[in-house]
């Protein structure tokens, strides 16, 4: 990892604890706002503590650009947790004879950047 690279996590980090200090619930109620401040702290602990062994810089690259998204996203629409995808199990169209495989692969690059660190259920 680069200095530079480097740096721009752990400002990400920072940044990340600052939004969950100064966090407010959309609803007002004090329980959410704690409830809501719990989980992002502890998304980006467990999210940071998973990518810290990354070397390759297109993965921690893509690391950086997913906990962008994810701040700017749920500054935006004041809510922490990420924006749920509406695509059916089997929604993508493939060509005759592929079947699950290129299903599976299509959804994964019809992914949003902000959810590559989720899997799916």
């Amino acid at each position: 990892m680069t200095a530079s690279t480097r740096t721009t996590v752990l400002s990400l980090y920072m940044r990340v604890f600052r939004i969950a200090r100064t966090w407010q619930a959309q609803s007002g109620v004090a329980s959410d706002t704690e409830t809501e401040r719990k989980y992002i702290l502890q998304e980006a602990h467990n999210l940071f503590r998973r990518n810290q062994k990354l070397t390759e810089q297109e993965s921690i690259r893509k690391c950086i650009e997913e906990c962008e998204a994810r701040i700017e996203i749920g500054l935006h629409y004041r809510n922490p947790y990420p924006r749920a995808t509406y695509l059916p199990p089997m929604g993508l169209a493939t060509q005759k004879g592929r079947k699950l495989r290129a299903q599976q692969r299509l959804r994964k690059q019809a992914k949003p950047i902000y959810l590559q660190s989720h899997d799916e259920t």
